[in-house]
């Protein structure tokens, strides 16, 4: 009777088990089919998509934004599919599937249906807003004394100029497409947000966050850690800062306001230093310099160079991105170069980007085939963006000799310093400010913003100014809930840049050290998003 039994377990474990394998398998099956039917449609689509809002960034003309609406929605259309979610939510809900590449790929691809589960109408109402306010962004161009002054120009004159009426006239005029497409944000925000109600969020921001594989409350939690780490150092600089332009501009400490900052943001460090930056590339080619650094790190880019756009020209985005075309190589940044040290660090960290996606793994799926995260691309790109300031690379690529180097090493590293806990106590406003929005768009946005310009910021709001300047940050209108991310990606280009200098490079420059190039391809590009951003960190 023992053995008896012994073998009815035994056939019943088998049983048990083989049934198990048939269902993964079975289950196995059905996903790669639904990959397989995914890519024949996206990979074109996807082309199309990014090719289009190429073309019209750098055109800026109503005929090119009309075909990058369409491209846009075809590509979005394919997610809309709500008999292919309720294959892909079966197959996840299985928990069958064990092989970790397909598991991967649901997880991202029910992300992306999860977020389009609602009435094209909706989307396509929102494509078409968001494309009306991408024109008028593009197309802007800031006035003075009836003269257009592009973007470099008005940075130019707050950066240059001791001139109080100069300075606020740049100011001020540049603010002028807040009112411009205000009224036009608002309305897109309460789209994006009926959306994520539709598909089971509380506002478009949580959704964003969740649905990047983000918890929006351990996001604000480092936030607020971040918030209490930089803000005592904080107040130490900004008290150096406004003493140094107290005397600068010769006025009283209570009479600086935004425009006295040399940025229209006050995002970037100003230059309150000995080190003046921009001389050293005066007569630079930064596209040469970042071109020849890169391949002397075994990341080529002169496939990336060869696509891109690098310089200003009428109608044209006058802002920086990189974009993945096809994610089998074409990979393009967009620019507006000019001969200073914002725009060495600029085509860096472009570059950064690209030689990301440049590098991946192309063997991986299409889906695979991105960045862990959005972040950790930043991270990449903030990593190289750093060096245009750092005397060693500057001496290392021979754009200053080593007595200079020694002169400003002290300063350039208060430079980096104050550099990162300017940025970190901006982005503190921005992603606060979007939170916000979202959670309540009929509140005063105005008063929103310069509350948290004037908490974070320490930046006096303008007597009796009562305007939409948070419209003019085009990332609040057309890069939504993303800015956090360039945050986070200084907190691991710093981690990145200490375990590369400990463990792979034998110089604080990387230059022409191809160990970095393949250290930065193997454990960062290559695996692309076969992991989680936690899990490849």
């Amino acid at each position: 009777m023992r053995k008896i039994a012994t073998l009815i377990i035994t056939v019943m474990a088998i049983t048990a088990l083989w049934s198990c394998t048939s269902k993964q398998e079975k289950m196995e099956n059905r996903i790669k089919k639904f990959i397989s039917d995914y890519e024949a449609k996206a990979k074109s689509l996807y082309t199309a998509d990014a090719l289009a809002s190429w073309n019209a960034n750098i055109s800026g003309s109503d005929a090119d934004w009309s075909k990058s609406e369409k491209a846009t929605f075809e590509y979005a259309k394919i997610f809309t599919d709500t008999t292919a979610f309720r294959e892909l939510s079966e197959i996840k809900e299985s928990g069958a599937v064990k092989d970790p590449l397909l598991l991967r790929q649901i997880e991202i691809l029910f992300n992306a249906y999860a977020e389009k589960q609602v009435d094209t109408s909706l989307l396509t109402q929102r494509i078409k807003m968001e494309t009306e306010i991408s024109k008028k962004y593009s197309n802007f161009r800031t006035k003075i004394n009836g003269v257009d002054v592009p973007d470099n120009g008005i940075e130019d004159i707050l950066r240059k100029s001791t001139s109080g009426t100069d300075l606020q006239t740049a100011w001020e005029e540049s603010k002028k497409i807040g009112p411009v497409v205000a009224a036009d944000i608002i309305k897109l925000v309460e789209q994006r947000n009926t959306i994520a109600q539709k598909t089971g969020f509380r506002n478009f921001h949580e959704m964003t966050l969740k649905l990047s594989g983000q918890d929006p409350a351990e996001v604000t939690k480092i936030f607020d850690e971040l918030d209490s780490l930089t803000r005592n150092n904080y107040i130490v600089l900004k008290s150096e800062i406004d003493s140094y332009f107290s005397k600068y501009y010769k006025i009283p400490v209570s009479e600086l306001r935004p425009w006295h900052y040399q940025n229209r943001y006050f995002q970037e460090a100003p230059e309150i230093y000995t080190v003046d930056f921009n001389k050293y590339y005066k007569n630079q080619d930064p596209v040469k310099l970042a071109s020849a650094y890169f391949s002397g790190i075994g990341l080529n880019p002169e496939a990336i160079l060869a696509k891109s756009d690098l310089y200003e020209k009428p109608g044209k985005n006058q802002h920086a991105f990189s974009t993945d075309i096809n994610r089998e190589g074409d990979v393009r940044t967009l620019d507006n170069i000019r001969p200073d040290s914002y725009w060495m660090n600029t085509i860096l960290h472009e570059l950064g980007h690209g030689v990301y996606s440049y590098y991946n793994d192309m063997s991986l799926p299409f889906v695979l085939r991105d960045a862990a995260h959005p972040f950790t691309t930043e991270a990449i790109a903030n990593m190289f963006g750093r060096f245009a300031t750092d005397p060693h690379w500057m001496l290392d690529m021979g754009i200053i000799d080593s007595v200079e180097c020694e002169k400003i090493t002290a300063d350039s590293k208060k430079a980096l310093r104050l550099q990162m806990i300017v940025f970190s106590r901006w982005a503190q406003v921005m992603y606060r400010f979007e939170k916000g929005m979202y959670e309540n768009p009929e509140q005063d946005l105005n008063k929103l913003w310069w509350d948290l310009v004037e908490k974070y910021q320490m930046i006096a709001k303008p007597s009796g100014r009562n305007m939409p300047d948070w419209a003019t940050k085009i990332h609040i209108a057309l890069y939504p809930c993303y800015y956090h991310n360039y945050l986070l990606g200084e907190l691991l280009a710093s981690q990145l840049y200490y375990c590369i200098t400990g463990k792979v490079s034998k110089s604080q420059s990387f230059k022409d050290e191809k160990a970095v190039g393949d250290f930065l391809r193997e454990k960062v590009f290559a695996p692309g998003a076969r992991y989680q951003w936690n899990d490849m960190i």
